[in-house]
């Protein structure tokens, strides 16, 4: 009997890749566009996925299993095409939850100590241009953190801002109930208004994109900052980019954006005060292998004939279970 396909859209911590190739067939996409994945993914029994999966593959190959999202966030997966289909989708929530809170806490203290500009000037002036930075740094210890949404990321920023450096720590979110001791919990209108930084963590979904919009910017403190490590389009970027540019905001730290890769020639990369990063606020050798360790568990689960630890949609069960008979 052939070995099962495993197809991976970008490439997997060597760990990973070694485990996944012990159950099967690996192979890995030439380039993590929709088009490599469409023609390379041919015969997919699971995929690993870590770029956004086209609906057209799920319902071409009637051998696919599983989509295993290597991370939390399941809009690059068509969930409902997948459970229409009959095939099983897992993420591994909270596995990146402390790397991305080190993020947002290592940009933070970039913005407030004027890094972007401090690393253009320096470069390109000399000593003296970079250093007259200094006198306008801010510390963050006692200031105000404003978390958009307290999952497993939300509440691993509140605990190391709040310890780490004494900061207060507010919130928005639609689970009030479950936010931790020591966090105030806002309306979004308040958090807006008193946030020194603004930390976007939220799903994109329906009632995210969008959200930060003109008037929410509007209503933000002057001066204050925004960090971006959910997704894109929960910010509108030209209202964004007019705020930066109008000094309403002091500064951005930003992950995600509207379209990925960013284009070379997109105004956010022309502003002093935004910090850019290429999608990998939650991308460490540490936190690669604990999100790659669950996906092949669940794989080898699924393989077994078991249904994996982190199934998403057990609705899509029944109808798996007849594709796939034990």
């Amino acid at each position: 009997m052939a070995r099962p396909v495993i197809f991976s859209t970008h490439s997997l911590h060597p760990e990973v890749t070694a485990a996944l190739q012990g159950l099967g067939t690996y192979r890995c996409a030439s380039a993590p566009t929709p088009d490599a994945i469409l023609a390379e993914s041919a015969g997919a029994a699971m995929i690993v996925v870590r770029a956004p999966i086209p609906p057209a593959l799920i319902r071409r190959e009637t051998g696919l299993r599983a989509l295993l999202r290597h991370g939390a966030g399941l809009d690059m997966i068509p969930v409902e095409v997948a459970t229409e289909a009959g095939v099983l989708v897992t993420n591994v929530p909270g596995a990146n939850a402390l790397t991305v809170a080190e993020h947002v806490i290592w940009t933070s203290m970039a913005l407030l100590r004027r890094f972007p500009q401090v690393n253009h000037d320096l470069r390109g002036g000399g000593w003296a241009a970079g250093r007259v930075h200094s006198d306008h740094g801010q510390e963050l210890s006692g200031r105000s953190i404003g978390i958009l949404g307290m999952g497993n990321i939300g509440r691993e920023i509140a605990r190391i801002a709040a310890a780490g450096f004494g900061m207060r720590v507010l919130c928005h979110t639609r689970s009030a109930a479950s936010v931790p001791a020591g966090v105030t919990h806002l309306p979004l209108e308040a958090l807006l208004a008193e946030a020194d930084i603004l930390v976007l963590c939220a799903p994109l979904t329906d009632q995210t994109r969008g959200l930060i919009d003109a008037a929410a910017l509007a209503r933000m403190k002057r001066g204050a900052f925004l960090i971006n490590v959910s997704r894109g389009p929960v910010v509108d970027e030209a209202a964004l980019i007019a705020a930066l540019r109008s000094g309403r905001l002091a500064g951005a730290a930003l992950d995600v954006f509207d379209t990925q890769p960013l284009p070379p020639e997109h105004a956010l990369l022309t502003l002093p005060n935004v910090l850019i990063t290429p999608h990998m606020a939650g991308l460490t050798e540490e936190s690669m292998l604990r999100m790659g360790q669950a996906v092949a568990e669940d794989a080898a689960r699924i393989l077994a004939g078991q249904l994996p630890l982190r199934l998403i949609n057990p609705e899509a069960a029944d109808l798996y279970r007849s594709r796939f008979p034990a």
